[in-house]
C-alpha cells in the first residue's frame, strides 16, 4: 500500500483486492489518459483519475504488441499550481521501473532539489524523439504529507520584512556567483554563515529555535525525494475526496523564497491553518515539469 494515499484521503484503504479494484476502475474510467511509445513493440500509457480537484491518482504500465495492457505501478498525486522554478532541470530513470526523478538545482532553496516527476509521458515522448534538452521549460512542484503540524508565524514589521528581503536577495546573487566560482562571494558566504552560527548558538540558551527560524527546507531521511519543511501559509482551502469523503487540506506554502502546494488529511494536521501561519511537517516532493507550447 502506498504511504501517501492517505494524504488525498484514502486512510481507510488498507485491504489489497480494495486496492486492485480501485486500480482497475481508473483504467478502465479514467478523466485523463496519455500515451508514448518507450519501444519498438510496447506503448506507455499513464491513467489519471481526480478524487478532488487536483488530487488524485495516476496508474501506469505498458501495452504491447498485441494490445494488451499490463498494470506496472500507481502513485497519488497533487497537480501544483504556479511556477515554482525556472531553473534548468534534469531527469533520471528509476532503476526498478519507468518512473522518474528530477534534479533542479534552484539557488533559492541552497541545495538540489530532488523530485518524483509526474508527467513523465511528455518527458518520455521527447526522449524518444531525440529533442532533448528543452529549452523554456519551468517547473510547478507540490507535496504529499501524512503528518504536519501549524506554528504560529513569527511577529515583523513592514521594515523587518524588507530587511529580510533584501538580505535574501543578497544571498541569492552571491551563491549564483560563488557557483562561478568568486573566490569574494564564497568568502562572505562562509562569514556569514560562521556569524549566523554563532548568533544562534547564543539565542539558542534563551530562545525557542522556532521563533528564531523562520522557515526551513532539508532533505529528511533516505529517500531522496523527500524533505522537512517549515513555510508560511499563503492560501488554504478544505477539499473533500468524492469517495472516501474525506477532507483534505491544499496549502500554499512559501519556504526558503521556494512556493509550492501541499495537501495533508484532515486527520493528520494538528492545528487550524490560517494565511500567515507556518506549516511544518515531512513531505513527498512531486513536480511537473510545463514545457514550451510552442
Amino acid at each position: 500500500m502506498h504511504k501517501f494515499m492517505r494524504a488525498i484521503g484514502f486512510s481507510q484503504l488498507t485491504d489489497r483486492r480494495e486496492q486492485q479494484k480501485l486500480i482497475t476502475d481508473i483504467i478502465l474510467n479514467s478523466s485523463h489518459r496519455a500515451y508514448t511509445s518507450n519501444s519498438k513493440e510496447t506503448i506507455l500509457a499513464e491513467f489519471c483519475e481526480d478524487f478532488a480537484v487536483g488530487l488524485g491518482i495516476a496508474v501506469c504500465g505498458e501495452f504491447d504488441a498485441e494490445d494488451k495492457f499490463t498494470y506496472d505501478y500507481f502513485y497519488p498525486y497533487l497537480r501544483g499550481t504556479g511556477i515554482s522554478s525556472c531553473e534548468d532541470i534534469s531527469v533520471e530513470r528509476h532503476a526498478d521501473k519507468e518512473s522518474y526523478a528530477g534534479i533542479c538545482d534552484d539557488i533559492k532553496v541552497g541545495v538540489s532539489l530532488i523530485f518524483y516527476l509526474q508527467n513523465i509521458v511528455p518527458y518520455v515522448k521527447a526522449q524518444h524523439t531525440n529533442v532533448l534538452p528543452i529549452r523554456g521549460t519551468t517547473l510547478t512542484l507540490s507535496g504529499l504529507s501524512v503528518n504536519g503540524r501549524i506554528l504560529l508565524p513569527i511577529s515583523k514589521n513592514e521594515r523587518q520584512k524588507q530587511k529580510i528581503e533584501k538580505a535574501s536577495m543578497n544571498r541569492n546573487q552571491l551563491i549564483a556567483a560563488a557557483r562561478k566560482g568568486d573566490e569574494s562571494a564564497i568568502e562572505t558566504l562562509t562569514l556569514e554563515d560562521m556569524d549566523t552560527y554563532t548568533s544562534i548558538s547564543k539565542k539558542i540558551l534563551t530562545e525557542d529555535v522556532f521563533t528564531l527560524v523562520d522557515t526551513y527546507f532539508m532533505p529528511y531521511g533516505v529517500e531522496c525525494d523527500q524533505y522537512s519543511v517549515m513555510g508560511e501559509i499563503l492560501d488554504v482551502c478544505l477539499r473533500t475526496n468524492r469517495m472516501t469523503k474525506e477532507e483534505i487540506y491544499v496549502m500554499h506554502l512559501s519556504c526558503n523564497d521556494l512556493e509550492f502546494d501541499i495537501c495533508i488529511n484532515k486527520g493528520d494536521l494538528y492545528g487550524e491553518p490560517q494565511i500567515g501561519r507556518r506549516f511544518k511537517g515531512v513531505i513527498w516532493m512531486q513536480g511537473f515539469i510545463n514545457y514550451p507550447t510552442e
